[in-house]
């Protein structure tokens, strides 16, 4: 295994990981202290284990599968799919594709995108359930 196909495999598997403890250690721990990470979903905290344990607390379970990925010296493009429960107990599913630049070490950055919609159906159903029940 290649040194890049190692930081993309060491990530994958630290996020899996992490997912199934609800704990942000593993995935956090690749990251440099200066990585700048960046969520266009929302925003996410300072720091790597403040970011990923935002995104732990999303959700009550979650587990991502990658489906693709195309790898360099020095960064990753991952295809994913999640499914899991949202924090709220909903049922969640969807997809998309995360960035991460590397130094052969630690990953140095990292930027996700995704399809959001889901969240925002989410919070109006909650939303609009909640009106529903005072009225």
């Amino acid at each position: 295994m290649n040194e890049q196909n190692g930081m993309a495999s060491r990530f994958k598997q630290a996020l899996q990981e992490a997912e199934q403890a609800r704990d942000p250690k593993p995935v956090a721990s690749l990251f440099s202290k200066e990585a700048e990470l960046t969520n266009l979903g929302g925003d996410h905290g300072h720091g790597a284990e403040a970011f990923w344990r935002i995104y732990l607390d999303q959700f009550r379970e979650v587990r991502s599968e990658f489906t693709g990925e195309v790898v360099s010296d020095h960064a990753a493009a991952l295809e994913w799919q999640s499914q899991g429960t949202t924090a709220e107990g909903k049922p969640v599913e969807y997809r998309g594709l995360s960035v991460i630049e590397f130094d052969g070490k630690n990953v140095t950055s990292f930027r996700t995108y995704y399809d959001s919609a889901v969240f925002v159906r989410s919070e109006a159903s909650a939303k609009l359930s909640s009106s529903e029940a005072t009225r």
